[in-house]
């Protein structure tokens, strides 16, 4: 299985790293615009396999497309970080050109290849993906759910003072502070619902922890999160080329689903082999169901931006 990773900055090597080192495809291609950055980033990498044993071929280029032909998944990281106080939606008219450039280029040498956007805005900027590809639908999905639910886990067991491995919950919704929804409802402690062990108070708090957590890294930090950005772009990748058929929050597009149509946004969905294969209902209740359709506003409202940038 070859898959590639567009863009060698932070998220885009970290993803490319541990497909590499967990050896999850037999071949990695990174590309990055800037002189020298994948080709750097490969040979270290490469250097490491010495050590860890991967037998994952690694290729890199500076904006050679040629070398993506016939990625069975390609991963687009491409566009300018968010930077301290900068909203998501200031990103559009920067990362737009950027990732449609990509996708246009992407396709023409891969045109049967399925797309995981981790672009930001992502929810917009798989939107965007899936009016510029031609692809089926089921063949581009947004990454942002599995991170964010990666950050819900993380804040339950801190809260439950377990292992996150013993923890299970989702995010659906944006990728967004203000558009996410932690389904603190849902969530379980090794099959027990979480509610059974944390206060109202304190899973109101987990979510609010949860909702921050790309901008509390950046305000620690000065610039976005890469681990677990390149963790969660990878555990997408894997359920693809593995066909795990596991249950990942993506942002896919949606007919009729969860009450909204023409818009891409976050839902649990089984993603295997074929990309997402199946949205699944989780039966809102009515209190989320008014959340998602906040959601769905104000990612309305960022994709309108769209049609103003004459792309």
């Amino acid at each position: 299985m070859k898959v590639t990773v567009i863009g060698a900055g932070n998220v885009g090597a970290t993803t490319a790293d541990v497909l590499s080192y967990r050896q999850i495809v037999d071949e990695v291609v990174l590309l990055d615009i800037k002189e020298g950055l994948s080709e750097g980033k490969s040979l270290d990498m490469l250097q490491a396999t010495t050590l860890t044993g991967s037998l994952t071929r690694l290729i890199s280029s500076t904006n050679d497309y040629s070398l993506t032909a016939n990625s069975d998944v390609v991963v687009i990281t491409s566009g300018v970080p968010r930077k301290p106080g900068m909203t998501r939606e200031e990103l559009i008219g920067v990362n737009a050109g950027i990732v449609k450039s990509v996708v246009e280029q992407i396709v023409k040498y891969s045109p049967n290849t399925i797309l995981v956007i981790v672009s930001n805005p992502m929810d917009t900027m798989t939107y965007l993906a899936h009016k510029v590809a031609g692809l089926p639908p089921n063949r581009i999905i947004g990454m942002g759910g599995a991170l964010d639910s990666a950050r819900f886990v993380t804040y339950l067991s801190k809260a439950l003072n377990c292992s996150p491995a013993d923890v299970q919950g989702m995010v659906i919704g944006g990728h967004g502070d203000t558009t996410m929804i932690p389904l603190t409802r849902l969530a379980s402690y090794r099959g027990v619902p979480v509610t059974q062990f944390l206060s109202a108070e304190t899973l109101k708090q987990v979510a609010a922890d949860t909702m921050v957590g790309g901008a509390t890294l950046t305000k620690l930090i000065g610039t976005s999160a890469w681990y677990a950005p390149g963790a969660a772009s990878a555990a997408v990748v894997e359920s693809i080329v593995r066909d795990q058929k596991r249950i990942i929050p993506s942002c896919v597009p949606l007919n009729g689903e969860y009450g909204q149509k023409d818009i891409c946004l976050g839902v649990p969905v089984i993603i295997g082999k074929n990309g997402w294969e199946k949205i699944i209902d989780i039966q809102l209740n009515s209190e989320e169901q008014e959340l998602f359709n906040k959601s769905a506003e104000a990612v309305r409202n960022m994709n309108n931006v769209l049609a103003t940038l004459n792309l």
